[in-house]
């Protein structure tokens, strides 16, 4: 059942700085009692330094309805387009296979 009701519409706003959105290849996440914190990172190639280009701060309960949220759409994706392959995250190297640096 839709509401409809205007009294119970939200207007969300979204600049054009923030609609470019920030690319991230990189998700640490922390958590208190309180929040849980997730810091966004990009990390390039050959780079030894990577800088936390976003930082969202959630709540315990919205951070369980972004899991969910997540999950389910991760769900609908795979069914359009097909299961997503996962990676061996320690098979990784954090160089992303640029050349080591040799004396």
């Amino acid at each position: 059942m839709e509401n409809n009701n205007p009294e119970n519409q939200l207007n969300i706003e979204l600049s054009e700085d923030v609609a470019e959105g920030i690319y991230s290849n990189l998700a640490i996440i922390t958590h208190s009692p309180s929040e849980f914190v997730i810091d966004f990172i990009k990390i390039m190639p050959g780079v030894p330094k990577a800088r936390v280009k976003s930082r969202i701060l959630l709540t315990p309960q919205h951070a369980k309805r972004l899991m969910m949220a997540l999950s389910e759409n991760v769900m609908k994706y795979e069914q359009l387009h097909g299961k997503i392959k996962e990676a061996d995250i320690n098979a990784l190297p954090l160089s992303f296979g640029a050349p080591k640096g040799q004396a």
